[in-house]
């Protein structure tokens, strides 16, 4: 199960699709080879998301197919 706490890294290897979505949110450049650091909340706070929003992109990781 994903959670605000499960790393950038991680979740990318559960779920690839993810890169696409975080992408379409706006949280960090996956595809351009940068390196990845943090878990999913921080990201999210890094690009101004509340901790409402960020409960509600978990949830939308943990549905996508």
């Amino acid at each position: 199960m994903i959670t605000k706490e499960t790393t950038i890294e991680d979740l990318v290897e559960i779920k690839d699709e993810a890169v696409q979505y975080l992408k379409n949110k706006g949280i960090r450049c996956i595809l351009c080879g940068e390196p990845i650091w943090g878990t999913i909340e921080e990201a999210a706070k890094e690009k101004g998301f509340s901790d409402e929003e960020i409960s509600e992109i978990v949830i939308e990781l943990n549905n996508l197919k």
